[in-house]
């Protein structure tokens, strides 16, 4: 850290006290990071970020009293502050994670207990996780979508008149979950084949799935290898070390899982996505890119929009990182910018 720069201030909220003590010194070794507070419930936790005003806060979600999705729900819309989801990787502790993300957490790493105690994610992954969480800065929140209806046959419908288009391949990170909950509410029951990237972990991807499934009108499945692009169907990057792009045969679309190197820094990439959408779909396709650090799928989203497709990216005022975004505009790869309640709209009509 250099002299002139200021650490990140870091309050952490968990319930038991060895975990409290493991994240203190974890974050100790860091000279960028300094813990200021670290609150054994709610309760503590609140009235530290009152009076501490932290840069970034650290969250155990399953614990007594105030649960920690109750709490972040009243962080996000009392004082906004980025918040990263520190829970179990069991399938309770991944399902709670993924409605933590969708509620606005900005980021998720993983503890568990094995039979040598306390077990984590990769080692240095926290502190990285916190360094990213210091940039985010909140502007305007998303509302969250409207309830939706049942899956049944009067559940809305694409418009007859709209243009449809023959994939939606859509790429985000940082926040992401959060927006895709908004874009995917707003999307039709027989909504074309929608292939996603999100930037996460293989923990936790196949519940951000089924929560995004719950709340969104099509059915929303972690990708498979190989198998038909159907419709009504969105396919969520399972966030292991394959990307994820399209392929095409017979005239006839499928998902296609290959193990790689990482792109634009990332395994899944969203720049693979959009470059396969670009080469098999070409103007058929839109492209969607949302919130999220760096510039994954910026040079994507410019190959879509150069194959004659539709391109659209999410506005800095809605986002929760505009880098992503903010990349693919300065490329000129959007041909829309919009706030991320009307993105749907926008992708099923040129005249939206």
């Amino acid at each position: 850290m250099s002299r002139t720069s200021k650490p990140i201030r870091v309050v952490i909220v968990e319930d038991s006290p060895t975990m409290r003590a493991i994240l203190q010194n974890r974050f100790e070794r860091e000279d960028d990071i300094v813990v200021v507070g670290a609150a054994a419930n709610a309760a503590e936790g609140r009235q530290m970020i009152r009076e501490l005003d932290p840069d970034v806060v650290t969250l155990d979600v399953e614990m007594p009293g105030m649960n920690g999705l109750d709490f972040l729900e009243k962080i996000m819309a009392l004082r906004p502050t980025p918040v990263i989801v520190v829970s179990g990787s069991t399938h309770e502790g991944a399902e709670t994670t993924a409605r933590a993300l969708a509620i606005g957490a900005v980021g998720c790493y993983a503890k568990g207990e094995g039979a040598n105690g306390y077990s984590f994610d990769d080692e240095g992954r926290l502190a990285d996780l916190v360094r990213d969480a210091s940039k985010v800065r909140f502007v305007t929140r998303p509302a969250p979508p409207t309830p939706t209806p049942p899956r049944t046959s009067t559940a809305p419908r694409s418009p007859a008149l709209i243009e449809r288009p023959r994939l939606i391949a859509v790429g985000s990170s940082t926040g992401g979950v959060e927006a895709l909950q908004v874009l995917l509410g707003g999307f039709p029951t027989d909504c074309p084949p929608t292939v996603v990237v999100q930037h996460i972990s293989a923990r936790f991807a196949p519940a951000v799935a089924r929560t995004l499934d719950q709340s969104c009108p099509p059915r929303i499945v972690i990708a498979e290898p190989d198998l038909p692009l159907l419709d009504g169907h969105v396919y969520i990057a399972p966030g292991d070390d394959r990307h994820l792009s399209v392929g095409g045969r017979s005239g006839h679309l499928y998902q296609r899982l290959r193990r790689g190197e990482p792109v634009s820094g990332h395994l899944p990439s969203v720049d693979v996505l959009f470059h396969s959408a670009a080469e098999v779909v070409g103007a058929g396709a839109v492209g969607i890119l949302l919130t999220g650090m760096g510039t994954d799928g910026a040079e994507g989203l410019l190959a879509l929009a150069q194959s004659g497709a539709r391109t659209i990216a999410q506005d800095e005022a809605t986002c929760t990182v505009f880098g992503m975004p903010r990349a693919a505009i300065a490329l000129g790869a959007a041909g829309v910018v919009a706030p991320i309640g009307t993105i749907a709209r926008h992708a099923f009509s040129k005249a939206a």
